[in-house]
């Protein structure tokens, strides 16, 4: 295997660098499997629920998919969650930061801030703000974040749900995650 010359980027040659920007290209080319990878994964990750998260990703994205959202919205939906196992404490920024080059201002908002949102829900029960959503009350996206954690994630932990398969979704994950025509009107 073919690897750099240096020891220490600062002494990296063009032909370096232009080798590594070829081997990024492969990389971003992946992306889109390996996102579908790790929506995978959510099979086995954080139990207790009534489903598990990769059923509760598919059902979220399911809702908005009938609901008529467009195709950068459902499949932020299914991938809202993918930072629930490496980072439980901010995983809504982690998912953000993965579909931000390829949805729109609004999406990339409403999935960076949805964990503040979605604690509505439940904070109250641990004695926490149940209303700390309201930090972010001037932003023109907050309601479409309360409708998302309303209408998508927390109604998504239905058992009996006539949840569609990652077979629907998965067209959608390779047109929106597309390394090579990333967003252009997005953050």
């Amino acid at each position: 295997m073919r690897t750099v010359s240096f020891r220490q980027m600062s002494e990296g040659t063009k032909e370096d660098y232009l080798f590594l920007a070829e081997r990024e290209t492969e990389i971003k080319r992946g992306l889109p499997d390996r996102l579908l990878a790790a929506l995978e994964s959510l099979k086995d990750s954080f139990d207790g629920y009534q489903v598990t998260r990769y059923e509760h990703s598919l059902q979220a994205a399911t809702r908005a998919h009938r609901d008529g959202r467009p195709e950068d919205y459902v499949v932020a939906t299914l991938l809202h969650d993918l930072g629930d196992d490496l980072a439980p404490d901010n995983h809504s920024e982690m998912a953000a930061a993965i579909v931000r080059p390829y949805v729109s201002e609004q999406v990339h908002w409403i999935v960076k801030h949805h964990g503040a949102f979605q604690m509505y829900y439940y904070a109250h029960h641990y004695g926490d703000d149940r209303n700390a959503r309201d930090h972010f009350a001037d932003s023109p996206h907050y309601q479409a974040c309360v409708d998302f954690c309303e209408l998508y994630d927390q109604a998504s932990f239905d058992p009996d749900y006539d949840t569609l398969p990652l077979d629907v979704f998965e067209p959608m994950v390779r047109r929106v995650i597309d390394p090579e025509r990333p967003w252009t009107q997005g953050a």
